[in-house]
C-alpha cells in the first residue's frame, strides 16, 4: 500500500549483489523533526516544573533578594546579622573558584539570599494552605459576609495574586480532613430517619452504636495515619474498588455521555466539524502540557484542585482478570478513528507542525470516501469494551498479545481520543420531543461497538456534524471532560470558524501521509467472543430507557426570586416528583465534589432529608396554606444547601464510611453496620452539570449557544438515574434513565413529574412562568 511505504524511514532488498538500502528524505526529516518537537517538550516540562516548584515565588523575585542583600552589603550593612559571614567561613579555601575574598563573598551572599528566598516560598505556601483550609465564607449568608472572611479573602488574593499556572496551587491545597466516626454516624442515622420506620431505625440505631463503640476506633486510627501518608485519603481507593474492579460493562453501567450545542448549527459538513473539533482538542493538550490553563477558582479566589486534568488525554483503561489498570502516555501523535466496521490511524502532526483544521477535514473525509469493507472479526471488535471485563481480558490475553493484532490494539491504546465517525445522523428538535432522547442514547452505546469504551474518552460525530462525547469515569469526573468541552466548542464557533460552504478555512495539504487502514487477524475462536460480548452489550443498551427535555417554563433567573439555591430548588422538586412517581421516598444520591482538597473527587449529598420529606407530605396532603408550604420549603432548602456544604467541606458521609469499610476488609474485621450500609441501593442518583466554568463568550450575547449537559445510565436496577443542567437564566435541560425491565420505573412517566413539581413549587412563591 502506498501509505505503508510512506510511513517508513528505509527499506532495504537483499540481493546477489549485496544489501541495497533506500532512505527516505522525507520520513527522516518527519523523525528528525518529532525528536526536536519531544524535547522541546521536556525542556517546557522542566521550565514549568521549576516555575510550579517556587510557586508564589518567581526568578526574579529570588534575583530582587540576592540584590538586596549585595545592596546592603555595598553600604556596610548586614541585614544577614552575620550569617553570610557564617556561610563564607564554611566555604573551602583556595579551592577552584573561591580563591579571591571578592568572590567568596558573592557565593556567601547568594547562597544566603536563596536560602531567604526559599524560607519565604515555604512559608508563603504554609500560609496559604492555612488559609484556604478555612471554609467558614461558604456557610455564610448571600449578602452577609462576615469582617473576617473579608479579610481572610484580602489574604488569598494577596497569596496567589501572581499568575498562576495550572498546578501552582496543588502542594498549597489542604489535605482532605477526616471526618470523627461519631459525626459520621450521627449524620448517617438523621440521613436514614426518613426512609426507616420505628422498628428498622431502632435496629439500625442498634448497629451503629455497636459499630461506633467496639470496631470504628481501631479502624479510624487506620484511616487517620493514611490521611497522614497519602495526598488524599479516598481518592486512589474510590478509583481502584469502585471503579477499576468493576467486572461489569463499562457502556451504560459507568461510562457518562455529553451532549453538542444543540439550538445552534455551524456547519453540517461532518469531516470539517471534526477537523475543527479535533485541532482544538490538540489545542487544548498543549495548553494542558504547558500548564497555560487557568485553574478552576471558585469565587474567583479560592483554587480547585487540578490533577485529574493530567490523564485527559492519551489514557486508556486495560482490562485485568480481577481489576482494570489505566494506561497514561506522556505524549500521543495520532487518534484511532472507526468508520463503518474500519479502524484507521490518523496522524496529527506534520513533523513538528500540528496540522490545520483543514488539513484533518481532508483526512477525515478520505476515511468516509474509502470503500473498503472490514476484515473479519473487525466490525463489532468494540463490543469487547462494551462487555464483561474478565471476557475482554482473557480475549485480549489470547489474541492480542502478538503481531499485527498487538500492534493494532497498540494504535488505539495508544492514541490520543477515539474517534467514531458515525452513518446515522442526530439533532434537537424542539417540535420532536423524542428527537433529543434518541440524541443521548448514541451517545451512551451507540450501536454496542462503535465506540471504545476503554479510551478515556470517545469524540462521536454524527453525518450531519453534530458532536457528542462518551467519557470513561474511572480518570475523572465530568466537571474536568466539561472543562475541555467547553474549550471545544468555543474555540469552534468563535476562533476557528468555516467558509459559506461549511468547511474549514485554509487549504488542505495534498502531500499529508493518509489515514493509515489498521489490520487485524481475528480468528474464529475470537469472534465468537467479540460476538458474545456484542450480544451482552446489546442486551444492556436495549433495556436502557432514556428521556431528554428541556424544561422552558423557567431557569436559575426566577429560582433566585424565590432566594434559594437553584440546586436545592430542583433537588426538592425531584423529591415531590419521585413520590408522585413511586408512591414513597428512596436513598437519594446526588454527586459534589471535594477539588477544594488536594486530589479531592466527590463526595455523596444525601438528598432526601427530614426537611424535604415533611415538604413533600405535605404538598401531597394538599390542605396546608401557601405561606406553610414555603416554610417548610425553605427549611428543606436551608437543609439541602448545609448538607451539600459539608460534604464540599470534607464533612460527608459516604466516602469515610467506605473507606472504613476497605480497611476492615484489609484486616479481616466483619461489621454488620458497615455491610449494611455499603449495600443500601441508590434508586434515585443525581448529578448537576455545570453550564460554564471558563467562559469562552458571553452567554447573555450569545443565548442560543447552550450545551444540553449530558447523562448517564441507572445506578439501580429499578432506580431511574438523573442528570441536570441549569442552562443560563431562563431554561433546565434533564436527562432521566431507567430500566425497561423494571415495572416501577418509566423514565418518561418521571419527568413529566418533574416538569408538573417544578411548576408546582414555582406556584407557591407565584414566580411568573412563561407559556410551556
Amino acid at each position: 500500500m502506498a501509505e505503508a511505504h510512506q510511513a517508513v524511514a528505509f527499506q532495504f532488498t537483499v540481493t546477489p549483489d549485496g544489501v541495497d538500502f533506500r532512505l527516505s528524505r522525507e520520513a527522516l526529516k518527519h523523525i528528525y523533526l518529532s525528536g526536536i518537537n519531544s524535547w522541546k517538550k521536556r525542556l517546557i516540562r522542566i521550565k514549568n516544573g521549576i516555575l510550579r516548584g517556587v510557586y508564589p515565588g518567581s526568578p526574579t523575585s529570588w534575583l530582587v533578594v540576592v540584590m538586596a542583600t549585595m545592596g546592603s552589603s555595598y553600604y556596610k550593612v548586614d541585614i544577614s546579622m552575620g550569617l553570610v559571614c557564617c556561610i563564607q567561613s564554611c566555604l573551602p579555601e583556595r579551592c577552584g573558584p573561591y580563591q579571591t575574598p571578592q568572590t567568596r563573598a558573592l557565593l556567601s551572599m547568594a547562597i544566603f539570599s536563596t536560602g531567604v528566598w526559599v524560607t519565604g516560598i515555604f512559608l508563603f505556601r504554609q500560609t496559604l494552605k492555612l488559609l484556604l483550609s478555612y471554609h467558614g465564607w461558604m456557610f455564610e449568608m448571600h449578602g452577609k459576609t462576615s469582617h473576617f472572611t473579608k479579610i481572610w479573602a484580602i489574604c488569598v488574593r494577596l497569596l496567589s495574586s501572581r499568575r498562576p499556572m495550572l498546578y501552582s496551587f496543588q502542594t498549597s491545597l489542604p489535605k482532605l480532613p477526616v471526618p470523627s466516626v461519631r459525626a459520621t454516624i450521627q449524620r448517617y442515622l438523621e440521613s436514614v430517619r426518613p426512609l426507616l420506620d420505628d422498628e428498622e431505625y431502632y435496629r439500625m440505631e442498634t448497629l451503629a452504636k455497636e459499630f461506633q463503640d467496639k470496631t470504628a476506633p481501631r479502624l479510624q486510627k487506620y484511616l487517620v495515619l493514611k490521611s497522614w501518608w497519602a495526598t488524599n485519603y479516598v481518592s486512589d481507593w474510590w478509583e481502584e474498588y469502585i471503579y477499576l474492579r468493576g467486572r461489569s460493562p463499562l457502556m451504560v453501567n459507568s461510562n457518562y455521555y455529553v451532549m453538542d450545542l444543540v439550538l445552534v448549527r455551524n456547519t453540517q459538513v461532518q469531516a470539517a466539524r471534526l477537523g475543527n473539533a479535533v485541532h482544538a482538542m490538540i489545542m487544548y493538550r498543549r495548553k494542558l502540557d504547558r500548564e497555560e490553563i487557568k485553574p478552576v477558582m471558585a469565587l474567583g479566589i479560592v483554587p480547585m484542585c487540578s490533577y485529574q486534568m493530567e490523564r485527559m488525554f492519551n489514557t486508556t483503561r486495560i482490562p485485568g482478570k480481577e481489576t482494570d489498570v489505566l494506561q497514561h502516555l506522556s505524549d500521543s501523535r495520532h487518534v484511532a478513528v472507526y468508520h463503518k466496521g474500519r479502524f484507521f490511524k490518523v496522524w496529527l502532526y506534520e513533523g513538528s507542525r500540528l496540522l490545520k483544521p483543514r488539513d484533518l477535514e481532508m483526512q477525515f473525509q478520505k476515511i468516509l470516501d474509502d470503500p473498503s469493507p472490514p476484515q473479519p472479526g473487525e466490525e463489532r471488535l468494540a463490543a469487547l469494551t462494551a462487555g464483561g471485563r474478565v471476557e475482554w481480558a482473557q480475549a485480549r490475553q489470547a489474541f492480542f498479545s502478538s503481531g499485527k493484532n498487538k500492534a493494532a490494539l497498540e494504535a488505539i491504546e495508544r492514541a490520543a481520543f477515539f474517534v467514531a465517525l458515525d452513518e446515522e445522523s442526530h439533532c434537537y428538535n424542539p417540535d420532536d420531543e423524542a428527537s433529543l432522547s434518541l440524541y443521548g442514547k448514541a451517545l451512551l452505546h451507540g450501536n454496542c461497538h462503535n465506540r471504545w469504551f476503554d479510551k478515556s474518552f470517545t469524540l462521536i460525530s454524527f453525518k450531519n456534524g453534530l458532536l457528542g462525547l462518551n467519557t470513561e469515569h474511572a480518570w475523572a469526573d465530568a466537571p474536568i471532560i466539561g472543562h475541555l468541552w467547553e474549550f471545544v466548542l468555543g474555540t469552534d464557533t468563535f476562533h476557528l470558524g468555516y467558509t459559506d460552504t461549511g468547511h474549514c478555512l485554509g487549504q488542505p495539504n495534498p502531500m499529508l501521509i493518509p489515514p493509515q487502514r489498521l489490520q487485524w487477524d481475528i480468528p474464529e475462536q475470537c469472534q465468537v467472543i467479540i460476538e458474545r460480548s456484542y450480544q451482552v452489550a446489546k442486551a444492556l443498551a436495549d433495556d436502557v430507557e432514556l428521556y431528554c427535555f428541556q424544561f422552558l417554563p423557567f431557569g436559575k433567573g426566577l429560582i433566585k426570586k424565590c432566594r434559594t439555591s437553584p440546586d436545592a430548588f430542583v433537588q426538592i422538586a425531584l423529591q415531590l416528583a419521585h413520590f408522585r412517581d413511586k408512591g414513597k421516598f428512596c436513598l437519594t444520591y446526588e454527586a459534589s465534589m471535594t477539588r477544594m482538597f488536594r486530589e479531592g473527587r466527590t463526595e455523596t449529598v444525601r438528598s432526601c432529608t427530614s426537611e424535604s420529606t415533611a415538604f413533600v407530605q405535605a404538598m401531597m396532603e394538599g390542605s396546608h396554606m401557601k405561606a406553610d408550604l414555603r416554610d417548610l420549603f425553605r427549611k428543606a432548602s436551608e437543609k439541602h444547601q448545609n448538607m451539600y456544604r459539608l460534604a464540599m467541606t470534607g464533612s460527608g458521609i459516604d466516602r469515610h464510611l467506605f473507606c472504613l469499610y476497605v480497611v476492615s476488609k484489609y484486616l479481616g474485621i466483619s461489621s454488620p453496620f458497615l455491610a449494611k450500609v455499603l449495600s443500601e441501593p441508590w434508586r434515585l442518583s443525581t448529578s448537576q452539570i455545570p453550564q460554564s466554568q471558563i467562559r469562552m463568550f458571553d452567554p447573555d450575547q450569545y443565548p442560543n449557544h447552550l450545551g444540553a449537559g449530558g447523562g448517564f445510565g441507572p445506578v439501580a436496577d429499578d432506580g431511574y438515574g438523573v442528570s441536570y443542567m441549569i442552562a443560563g437564566e431562563n431554561t433546565i435541560f434533564f436527562h432521566i434513565s431507567s430500566k425497561f425491565s423494571s415495572s416501577e420505573t418509566n423514565a418518561q412517566r418521571f419527568g413529566n413529574h418533574i416538569r408538573q413539581a417544578l411548576l408546582d413549587i414555582a406556584d407557591l412563591f407565584q414566580v411568573p412562568k412563561a407559556d410551556s
